[in-house]
Parts: structure tokens; C-alpha cells; sequence
């Protein structure tokens, strides 16, 4: 009994009582998604047009093959943000490597090792970061995977990826002349994985159809159609295309923070395109409980939608941007604009399937 009674004050340290179970937060529900792929000349992951406040959940980030992670700066001019994460960063990203910077909506990659900053956009260009925020214009939610180059790999890098559901590519050939392109990497892209692929038809009114971009039947090939403040880069571009879109934009600059300037061109009609068609695809996943992306054959039999009780496939999507074109009406044409006017009788030849608006 002495002993029970000295033994007591002690007895929290000589029977322990079991921890409590740990408790293991489960992330948000992330919801309805879709993966865009931009391809081109790199990106500028500080501006704020790719900001993101949320994180990618790791399982995505698992899917999309993710092997670093770059928490990018967040306070200073572009320069000073470069600066500080060259070390940690942009100084040891290798080609392949898929990179997704956090803070923003940007993973990325580069499948070649002839760049001097790997994904960054390049001081002199800003191209890429324009095309990215074309899509993001039209659709703010959606996911980016972007790649930089301009051949067969880079487009290839974004075909591989089960969970990509577009590719976008705004470069080609000039005047549309009819030479070998990535039309061998789109066909295995669109024919073999199943994603959408929009291409770029040329700025000029050379005909889209042998173009290596814009050309293929297995390709969305995009010309411009000049609405409200065009500044008069051409006045029409890309005959028979498959379809138009937004020929002016205001977007992202390369080179700073939250500086923005309007453009023209098929380059930037496309991504926007991309970014509709990305959204169209949320929008269906959402309403039919498809909680993934991608069109992979072997798991999801090549459905860009996989609901309950509804399918979409790549040709479900084309004959729905088909049916859903419009043609604008010659009469409403201001012959002041310095545009061409849309064709009464063979409006196809112009913008192909028809002009697009969100």
C-alpha cells in the first residue's frame, strides 16, 4: 500500500497514456480542372496575370511528372525577383526537368539545353508570355503547362503528359510556305493521345490549308478576325482556316510585374481559342463529376470528358466549335476600318468555321 501510494505521483511517467490518434487535414477539394499547354519562346512566371494565392494539390503535381519546385520572389522590380532566385532556381533547372513555380499557375519545362535561362522568357522577346495570357484571358482558372522550344521535342514534351488536354502553338512557317514543321509531333499529339491541338495560321491572307501549323486535319488552325480596336497589323489573315478568333488583345508583358500592351495577330487568337475551348471542358468535368484531365487512352479511353452518364471526345469538341460559329454580316462592315470585309458568299474561305466569342 506504501508503495501504490508513493508510486502515484509517478504513474504519469511510468504508464504513459496512448497519444491521440493524429488528425490528417485533407486538402480542398480542388474540382474541375484543364491542363493547357503553351509552346514557345519561355515565360515571365512574376507577373502578376499568373499569379496563383492556392497551391496545385500534390497529386497533380505528381501527374504532371513535377521533380522540382521553385517557391518564386515575391516582393521587387522583375530584375530583383530574377536576382534573388538564380541560385535556388533558374540556375539549376536542367533540360527535362518540370518545374512548377510556386506562386504562380505556371509548371514548365524545356526539353532542350540550348537556352541561356530555362522556361524564363527571354529579355529581348515576350512572345511566350503573351500567348500564355491569351489562354488565361479566356479562361483565368485554367492550368499551364508550359513548354519552351519550337520543334517536334517540345511539342512531344506536352504530348506525353496524360494530363494535358490542349496544345497551343502560335509559330510556323512565313507566309505559310508548305515545308516540314511539327506536323509529325501534332499528328501523334492529336491521333495517338487524343488532346486538341490549336495552330496558328499566318498573318498574312496566304492560304491556311498546306500550312505545317494551322494546315493539318487533325490540327484547330486559328486566323484573326479584327473587332473593335484593332491597330491595323493586317487587315485579315489565314485564308481557310478552320477557324477565328479575338485578332487584338491586351496582354501581359514579359519584362516586368503588372505591365500590360495590346497586340495583334493569329498568335494571340489562338491561345485564346485554347483557353475557350480549356474552359468549355471545366465547365462539362464540373456538371458530370469528372474530377480529372487529359484524354489518355489507356486511362480514360481517350475521353476528354468521362462523367456520369456523359462523354466528350476530341472530335465531340471540333464539331461543337464547328456548330457554334457565326459568320459576321458584310452589312455591318465599316469600309473606313482599314479591315477586310467577311464574304456574303463564301464567308468559309475567310474564317473557316466561323468567328468565336466567349
Amino acid at each position: 500500500m506504501v508503495v501504490l501510494v508513493i508510486s502515484a505521483p509517478f504513474s504519469g511517467c511510468l504508464w504513459e497514456k496512448e497519444p491521440p490518434p493524429e488528425v490528417i487535414e485533407e486538402p480542398p477539394h480542388f474540382g474541375a480542372f484543364s491542363v493547357v499547354a503553351p509552346i514557345d519562346t519561355g515565360i515571365n512566371v512574376y507577373h502578376n496575370h499568373f499569379a496563383m494565392n492556392d497551391s496545385y494539390p500534390n497529386w497533380l503535381l505528381d501527374g504532371m511528372g513535377v521533380n522540382m519546385v521553385c517557391e518564386i520572389a515575391k516582393n521587387g522590380t522583375w530584375q530583383e525577383r530574377y536576382e534573388a532566385d538564380r541560385e535556388s532556381c533558374w540556375d539549376v533547372i536542367g533540360a527535362g526537368d518540370i518545374v512548377w513555380f510556386k506562386g504562380s499557375r505556371i509548371i514548365g519545362t524545356t526539353p532542350d539545353d540550348n537556352t541561356d535561362i530555362p522556361i524564363l522568357d527571354d529579355p529581348t522577346d515576350g512572345h511566350g508570355s503573351a500567348v500564355t495570357g491569351a489562354v488565361l484571358n479566356a479562361n483565368p482558372d485554367a492550368v499551364i503547362f508550359f513548354v519552351e522550344g519550337f520543334s517536334d521535342a517540345a511539342v512531344l514534351a506536352a504530348a506525353n503528359q496524360p494530363l494535358v488536354d490542349i496544345i497551343t502553338t502560335s509559330f510556323g512557317p512565313i507566309l505559310s510556305v508548305p515545308v516540314p514543321g511539327i506536323e509529325d509531333a501534332t499528328k501523334v499529339a492529336v491521333i495517338q493521345k487524343k488532346k486538341l491541338h490549336t495552330g496558328a495560321a499566318d498573318n498574312s491572307p496566304s492560304p491556311a490549308v498546306q500550312d505545317s501549323t494551322a494546315g493539318p486535319p487533325w490540327s484547330i488552325g486559328v486566323s484573326g478576325y479584327a473587332e473593335e480596336g484593332d491597330d491595323q497589323k493586317e487587315t485579315m489573315s489565314g485564308s481557310y482556316p478552320d477557324v477565328a478568333a479575338d485578332w487584338t488583345q491586351v496582354l501581359p508583358n514579359h519584362d516586368d510585374i503588372d505591365g500590360y500592351h495590346e497586340t495583334s495577330g493569329t498568335s494571340f487568337a489562338t491561345p485564346r481559342t485554347a483557353g475557350l475551348l480549356s474552359g468549355v471542358l471545366m465547365r462539362l468535368r464540373a456538371e458530370f463529376g469528372d474530377d480529372s484531365s487529359g484524354a489518355d487512352p489507356a486511362i480514360r479511353d481517350g475521353l476528354l470528358v468521362n462523367g456520369t452518364n456523359f462523354t466528350l471526345t476530341n472530335d465531340d469538341l471540333r464539331n461543337a466549335l464547328n456548330r457554334s460559329g457565326w459568320y459576321p454580316s458584310f452589312s455591318t462592315w465599316d469600309p473606313l476600318s482599314g479591315t477586310t470585309p467577311i464574304s456574303p458568299i463564301a464567308p468559309c474561305s475567310q474564317v473557316g468555321w466561323g468567328c468565336k466569342r466567349e
